[in-house]
């Protein structure tokens, strides 16, 4: 069957059109993406403006006249942390809901852990072990442990790359005061779980997904996408740690020269680097391995294991 999976996510708005049945791996036919940067649409009072709603429901409109041109028999639909946190988020989710008929399943954060968690779990198999999941977004980091498809830890902490550049790093370049207390605050928050995980034991594989991986282990020398997904993709603590000082004193406009960095992701890279880099050290990770796979295929592939195997 094709399936489309539409992720309205702090930065984008993602569709997903895949061809799909139990058992197989599903197939990519088809994507259609929006920059809405709904997680910086905020007002003083964490509710999304008015302009990002509309925009919102124009672009889930799009999405699904794509989802209907591209002959999707069903389109799971979800929000992540930029609605879940937004103060009218019943408001924002009725307007979808009435103007496009769209009923948005707003998933919490240890959901998006567990989700993508299962994703990579079914990438790399049984035989990668006690799985470290990380997990970068645009408003949150997500962390998930477990030796099976199921996680026996799961997190998910306020430290989107997104958010914290548009909270804490407002210069271009920023200032290295603004980017140190950044650096501070990344890590306090990240040593508060450390304990919840490391109580299982060390990790057999560390992995990682979301574009902020994808675009640090590209400029630390990692295949291009155009290699395909099946190509080793590596990051490792040293090469971030080089890394991290040089982003720093990039304007954004200097890292969308780099490697695999989009103009639109580019200002919210060094933030990204700095979460990536305190997740490594304060998890005593050397180096991961970038996952092609992450919370879109996570909500396929569940759906998927409850349909009748034909």
């Amino acid at each position: 069957m094709r399936l489309g999976v539409l992720d309205v996510g702090s930065n984008t708005v993602h569709l997903l059109v895949v061809d799909a049945h139990p058992g197989a791996r599903p197939l990519p036919a088809h994507s259609h993406k929006a920059d809405l940067r709904l997680a910086q649409l905020l007002d003083a009072d964490g509710a999304i403006a008015s302009e990002g709603i509309d925009s919102l429901v124009a672009t889930v409109g799009e999405a699904l006249q794509a989802a209907e041109d591209k002959g999707a028999e069903e389109v799971l639909s979800f929000a992540t942390s930029a609605v879940r946190e937004a103060s009218n988020a019943d408001h924002v989710l009725a307007r979808v809901r009435a103007e496009t008929g769209v009923d948005l399943q707003v998933l919490t954060g240890a959901e998006e852990a567990r989700l993508t968690f299962l994703a990579a779990r079914r990438w790399f198999g049984w035989s990668a072990g006690r799985l470290l999941l990380l997990d970068i977004g645009g408003g949150s980091l997500e962390i998930a442990y477990g030796i099976d498809e199921e996680p026996d830890a799961a997190a998910s902490l306020p430290l989107g790359a997104g958010r914290l550049t548009h909270t804490w790093l407002q210069g271009d370049p920023p200032d290295p005061q603004d980017v140190r207390a950044l650096r501070r605050q990344v890590r306090a928050e990240i040593a508060r779980t450390v304990g919840e995980f490391s109580r299982f034991g060390r990790p057999d594989h560390v992995v990682a997904t979301s574009k902020t991986f994808k675009q640090l282990s590209r400029i630390a020398g990692a295949a291009r996408s155009n290699e395909g997904p099946y190509v080793y993709r590596g990051l490792s603590r040293t090469s971030l740690e080089e890394w991290v000082p040089k982003l720093a004193a990039m304007t954004a406009a200097e890292r969308a020269q780099l490697p695999g960095v989009s103009a639109e992701r580019a200002p919210q890279l060094l933030a990204g680097a700095l979460v990536a880099e305190g997740a490594m050290d304060l998890f005593g990770v050397e180096e991961l391995e970038v996952c092609p796979w992450a919370l879109r295929e996570g909500v396929i592939l569940r759906r998927l294991d409850h349909l009748p195997v034909r």
